[in-house]
């Protein structure tokens, strides 16, 4: 908790690769991201509620069960952690971030990548500690992939084109409407209909006018 309360976020960050667990609390029973948001380290906060092991990526990256293939092939497993672990949410930066890897950048890699966050969002809605946060960042991150997908089969500028219609503003003010519907579907997607995350979106969306 104390690289938390004196906003130090690479320690934050090295205590979390080294093994730290998110969900222990202290004596007054609040975690480490309570403590940071208490005394107003939100760049802490970002940092744990962002924070996604490698090895837990990499489970998908072997076959499991009855399954003879895995579910992600390892060359994808390190750009779509790389994406997973981003602070930065704004649709365009994850599009540039798929597109800048070659990679990633094809129909049957994103249908991939998509389906094992999918799964990670199940995963983090089902588990005994349940990750709100975590489940609608993967259900978000899937929701654009699956839009890029559309872009790569239907578009001749591609992912070009995507980010020209995330960008593009409506005539009387610039106001980005693509990129906003965008958002709004994927929150309108989001499949755990009971989660206090999303009633809360949905509570301070619903009345705003696009």
């Amino acid at each position: 908790i104390f690289p938390t309360n004196s906003g130090n976020k690479e320690i934050t960050w090295m205590m979390l690769e080294a093994g730290a667990e998110t969900d222990v609390v202290n004596s007054v029973g609040r975690t480490a991201a309570q403590m940071a948001a208490f005394v107003g380290q939100h760049d802490c906060v970002t940092v744990i509620n962002n924070f996604f092991p490698r090895e837990r990526l990499d489970y998908y990256t072997k076959p499991q069960g009855l399954d003879k293939e895995p579910k992600l092939p390892v060359k994808l497993a390190g750009p779509l952690h790389k994406i997973i672990t981003t602070t930065n949410m704004h649709p365009v930066k994850i599009v540039l971030l798929v597109k800048e890897n070659p990679l990633l950048a094809e129909v049957e890699a994103l249908q991939k990548c998509y389906r094992v966050l999918d799964l990670i969002c199940e995963k983090c809605m089902k588990q005994k500690d349940m990750n709100e946060v975590l489940a609608m960042k993967m259900h978000y991150i899937s929701c654009i992939f699956q839009k890029c997908i559309t872009f790569l089969k239907e578009r001749e500028d591609k992912l070009d084109g995507f980010i020209k219609s995330l960008l593009k503003g409506r005539d009387k003010d610039g106001f980005p409407v693509y990129q906003e519907k965008l958002i709004r579907e994927s929150i309108r997607k989001f499949p755990y209909c009971e989660a206090t995350l999303l009633q809360q979106l949905v509570r301070s969306i619903a009345p705003v006018e696009i």
